[in-house]
């Protein structure tokens, strides 16, 4: 079985029937987005209060003059980054201040080298971080040391905390640190990612008075 074997099992060295592989493929890739839509609709459904409450709160911080500072690790990372630039660049309404704080890498790799990566945006939000501030955070464990650090610097200095996390919500959900927690409720790093973006954009359009649709009509 191939590298990829444990995502398409079908996907074996003897296989030589090119229109069966195709007709493999394609179904697995049907039952894929099946299964994303479905976790979509619940995840959405589950949150929509913690939304609603969150959203409230961002709007309010951004009238106070507040920015937005997100991060996240890899994967989490470019989620953070697409969610700064529904702020910055939104698909509708006035742009807000937002930073993606894995954006300089000079930044984060001297921290990472001079005093560890854990700090790498504790140290950041300490740096430059006001009180009416929001730190976001995306992971899909909602495990991570340096995003847990982030979030608790950032709450000792009177910012609003929210988190995106998977698996059920992890240290995030439970941590007096977050104030908001939206969680996704499933074991697949794909899944929770898909279901991530969709809370994101929610979340912006509650916080912005932004387009209520599931999805950006760009397609972002």
């Amino acid at each position: 079985m191939s590298g990829a074997g444990f995502l398409y099992p079908f996907l074996t060295g003897a296989e030589r029937d090119p229109a069966a592989l195709l007709a493999d493929l394609a179904a697995s890739a049907r039952a894929k987005t099946r299964e994303s839509a479905a976790l979509q609709r619940r995840t959405l459904a589950a949150n929509a209060g913690t939304i609603a409450r969150a959203g409230a709160a961002m709007a309010a911080r951004f009238a106070a003059g507040g920015r937005l500072l997100v991060f996240g690790n890899g994967g989490s990372s470019t989620d953070a980054a697409t969610f700064a630039g529904l702020f910055t660049d939104p698909v509708a309404g006035p742009p807000r201040p937002a930073i993606n704080l894995a954006a300089d890498q000079a930044v984060v790799t001297a921290l990472g080298n001079d005093v560890g990566f854990d700090l790498v945006f504790s140290r950041q939000i300490a740096a430059y971080a006001a009180p009416d501030d929001i730190a976001v955070a995306f992971s899909t464990s909602g495990n991570s040391a340096d995003l847990m650090a982030g979030l608790r610097e950032a709450r000792d200095r009177g910012l609003l905390t929210i988190g995106f996390a998977g698996y059920g919500g992890g240290e995030m959900a439970a941590s007096p640190a977050v104030e908001h927690c939206l969680a996704v409720g499933s074991q697949s790093v794909h899944r929770i990612q898909e279901s991530q973006a969709l809370l994101g954009y929610h979340l912006w359009a509650a916080a912005t008075g932004g387009p209520d649709r599931k999805e950006p009509a760009d397609g972002r």
